[in-house]
């Protein structure tokens, strides 16, 4: 009886093993995407899947999915840390219509990051990217237009956000980002950020939290119907350029120390209230 009783208990615990073993091998840290794809693979590069969302369950937290080869995507919304990098010189790209192309709703402590993405609302999208919960959110290399709403909305809550965004074009949308926290502090780099042609702000500083600060370096907002918008929080503006805009610098709350690196000239309707304060340059 005591040699049936442990025979048993080493086949549970085998089998335990087995289980517990075929769950990590689920996830994987780094899963492919491929326009020829399907979402039945395992999103090995040899056996990609067809979507990001097909291949997000499919990866480990602070893993990534790359794109293999040109496609359209899908939407996504992204509740872990986790990288997405649709290769250089390709179109990896997220079409939606009515809805929004991704969406980030991670915990408190994730890091996400989306790279080389065309992300595109047909005229009908409502945001690019909607930035809801997350520690940080990397926005590099990317072309985000045709949304009713915004390019990039960050809406958090959290006491503490990070966003970063580099070398991104904003075109065609409602407002190129909007940075509008309900709570908490959102600390916001834009670098080489094009707001262009969006028919209502180029960047729009909407911040309740008097503590969110925003700078906005090397970028340009031009053909907008208002070029930079600050009506909450503290704005930081060097080497930029805000021209040929229905209005220039709209400033209706909050705090702006505009630097003498700036090109604020052109704008169809005026370019905005002169500060009045001392540069620290």
């Amino acid at each position: 009886m005591r040699k049936l009783m442990l025979a048993s208990s080493t086949t549970v615990t085998l089998l335990a093993i087995c289980l517990l073993s075929n769950a990590a091998q689920a996830q994987a840290t780094r899963t492919w995407v491929s326009g020829v794809g399907d979402d039945a693979n395992p999103c090995a590069r040899t056996a990609p899947c067809k979507t990001f969302a097909g291949a997000i369950s499919k990866t480990a937290p602070g893993g990534e999915i790359d794109a293999l080869d040109p496609g359209g995507f899908g939407a996504l919304t992204i509740t872990k840390a986790i990288t997405i990098d649709g290769g250089g010189g390709q179109v990896a790209s997220v079409l939606v219509s009515g809805t929004n192309g991704i969406a980030v709703a991670a915990g408190p402590t994730d890091v996400v990051t989306l790279r080389n993405l065309r992300i595109n609302g047909v005229g009908s999208g409502l945001d690019g990217i909607k930035f809801l919960s997350g520690a940080a959110l990397h926005i590099e290399n990317c072309n985000i237009f045709g949304f009713t709403g915004n390019g990039i909305n960050v809406v958090t809550a959290a006491a503490n956000t990070d966003l970063f965004v580099n070398n991104t074009f904003l075109t065609n949308n409602g407002n190129g980002i909007q940075i509008g926290p309900s709570a908490g502090n959102v600390r916001s780099m834009l670098v080489q950020v094009r707001a262009q042609d969006n028919s209502g702000f180029g960047f729009l500083i909407n911040s309740g939290a008097g503590l969110t600060g925003t700078v906005i370096d090397d970028s340009s907002a031009l053909v907008n119907g208002t070029g930079i918008g600050i009506a909450g929080g503290r704005l930081y503006l060097g080497n930029s350029v805000i021209i040929r805009n229905g209005f220039g610098v709209q400033i209706t709350g909050g705090i702006v120390n505009s630097y003498k690196t700036n090109m604020i000239d052109g704008n169809i309707s005026g370019d905005g209230t002169p500060l009045t304060s001392i540069p620290l340059n």
